[in-house]
């Protein structure tokens, strides 16, 4: 392998050990919301150079897990009542069409997202928060990654961090057992190949969510 490869490779493994750093830090409130950082900060707390900051936190720009205006430091979002409706917006018809393009195609991850629902269902009780934010978020994810459409995932993985990061400010999630149910309902309509059915136990399921977003939101 040419020097000038390894390089490359080396730097791009250094960029994701920071990404996934930084990422859990976030979503484990860690750098709480209105927490600003610089690349000279990145760089000096770990120890790399600051293209390498630079390229990890445009990363996580990209994810919504972090936000940045031009000429103006890097900081953790601190979400609204009005951001959770407008994500909502655009994930409610994502995630229900998504439903639908798999019963057509016949494409429905049955071993994947049952997966993500018994791991939700037998996860500690004493896990972070976090982790329960993301073990329930995997079994969306499973569905959108079953479509194979490089821009849907792009697009999705989007507001997935931003939808993580308001469960995670809030401390709030459904309940471990009614999302277990809402999931598995989801998933058996969509085996059992009704697309109706199952885009509206998916709409019932998102809606539910929004709306006790939003309330924890108004709330605060």
């Amino acid at each position: 392998m040419p020097r000038d490869a390894a390089l490359r490779l080396s730097t791009v493994s250094v960029v994701d050990a920071l990404v996934a750093s930084l990422r859990d830090r976030v979503l484990d409130g860690q750098i709480p919301p209105g927490s600003t950082m610089t690349e000279a900060e990145i760089a000096t707390a770990y120890g790399v150079s600051r293209p390498t900051a630079r390229s990890a936190l445009t990363a996580l720009v990209h994810e919504g897990l972090l936000y940045r205006e031009a000429n103006k430091r890097t900081c953790v979002p601190r979400l609204s009542q009005a951001d959770i409706e407008d994500l909502f917006l655009i994930r409610i018809p994502l995630e229900t069409e998504v439903v639908r393009i798999l019963i057509a195609r016949d494409a429905v991850p049955v071993i994947e997202a049952a997966r993500a629902v018994a791991d939700l269902e037998h996860i500690d009780a004493t896990a972070a928060h976090a982790a329960f934010v993301e073990a329930d978020l995997r079994f969306h994810q499973s569905l959108v990654d079953a479509v194979g459409s490089p821009r849907y995932d792009r697009l999705y993985r989007q507001i997935r961090g931003e939808v993580h990061l308001s469960m995670v400010q809030t401390r709030h999630t459904l309940g471990r057992e009614r999302i277990v149910a809402e999931h598995g309902g989801i998933l058996e309509a969509m085996r059992a190949g009704d697309a109706d059915e199952a885009v509206r136990r998916m709409r019932d399921h998102l809606d539910g969510a929004c709306r006790s977003l939003r309330q924890v939101f108004a709330e605060t």
